[in-house]
């Protein structure tokens, strides 16, 4: 594994994706979900709304890291409360 930089924050992130993951498994076995409309413009499962909000939100990281050389922190704040928003509204 010599190929990436295995950092504190690189651990950190992959084992909160893989719990979130894990978290999301056991939820849909204990409830399972029906597609719902809300502000997106298609039916979304939960899954679909996990997806579409990590997705935007390593879209808005690249974005912050090219545009500043600042700590993450901000850009993370924001990406945690976009993503509660899809999942709860999405």
């Amino acid at each position: 594994m010599s190929w990436m930089a295995w950092t504190l924050p690189v651990a950190i992130f992959f084992t909160t994706i893989g719990i979130i993951l894990v978290c999301m498994t056991a939820y849909e076995l204990y409830s399972p979900c029906v597609e719902r409309k809300g502000f997106l413009p298609i039916a979304t499962t939960r899954g679909d709304r996990l997806f579409i909000g990590l997705l935007v939100s390593a879209y808005f990281h690249l974005v912050y890291v090219g545009l500043t050389d600042m700590a993450l922190w901000l850009p993370l704040g924001i990406s945690v409360i976009w993503l509660a928003i899809v999942l709860r509204w999405g």
